[in-house]
């Protein structure tokens, strides 16, 4: 595949809490219609990092941008409206809400009709719940969900949980999707599923898709690059092959003792 310039760019990321620095001066490219994996040992800065991208927790140093505007800084909520959207470690769903409610949402700042109009449904607003009812429910068939549809999330198992995740996500037709541990929690058909939608999805978009996943299986299957962070530092960047023979990377999974 061709590289344009880079969708979604991080550079010199610096985030420290307190006296600990969780992230010394990381960065990282993401292409369209690519998978562009994070990984490293527990600690070493992921979710900081994609905390970082998404507005979070802002850079304490450096920057990010997205197709050439300057987004850190910004409120999660006015990056997410420029087209950063995410999922969570933790599953971050209105638990009582049905599967379709909870997608619903995620079209919510594409709505332009006003508090009241909204409320009474009527006119425009009618018109645009349509209008965003209509890509929900291209998603729901996408990942095969129809059947739960108006199901509440909170009685769904871990893995449809994610999956509906994945689809409030996907509604707001990103231009770089954030996925933390998608498939944390799941078992082997579970995520053989999810590595497909994942695949599916930079390959029928133009979408930059950054993983955090810590099962190594499913990263080298179906990343194009891979980033490796640990203790807060890059120590390897590239292939999938390149990056699993790397000793700096065997070392910081194993220790020194396994690595020699």
């Amino acid at each position: 595949m061709t590289q344009g310039s880079p969708r979604l760019i991080a550079e010199g990321i610096v985030k420290s809490f307190g006296g600990v620095t969780a992230l010394h001066g990381v960065g990282l490219e993401a292409y369209s219609g690519q998978v562009l994996s994070v990984i490293g040992p527990n600690g070493a800065g992921k979710t900081t990092l994609i905390n970082g991208i998404s507005g979070v927790f802002p850079p304490d140093r450096g920057r990010v941008t997205l197709d050439g505007k300057v987004i850190s800084g910004l409120a999660p909520s006015k990056v997410a409206r420029l087209g950063v959207a995410r999922t969570f470690q933790n599953v971050a769903l209105f638990r009582g809400m049905t599967v379709l409610d909870n997608l619903m949402l995620g079209r919510n700042a594409a709505m332009k009709s006003g508090v009241l109009a909204c409320g009474l449904y009527w006119g425009r607003a009618r018109r645009e719940e349509c209008e965003q009812r209509l890509l929900v429910e291209k998603i729901i068939d996408f990942l095969e969900i129809s059947g739960i549809r108006k199901q509440p999330v909170g009685s769904l198992p871990l893995g449809l949980q994610k999956r509906v995740e994945l689809g409030r996500a996907l509604v707001a037709q990103p231009r770089v999707l954030l996925l933390d541990e998608p498939m944390g929690g799941m078992n082997l058909e579970e995520k053989e599923s999810m590595a497909r939608y994942v695949l599916d999805v930079v390959e029928t978009t133009d979408t930059a898709v950054i993983l955090v996943e810590h099962d190594m299986g499913v990263v080298m299957d179906i990343s194009d690059r891979v980033v490796v962070l640990d203790q807060g530092a890059k120590i390897a960047e590239g292939a999938p092959a390149e990056v699993r023979s790397n000793p700096a990377v065997i070392e910081a999974y194993l220790g020194k003792t396994h690595a020699a």
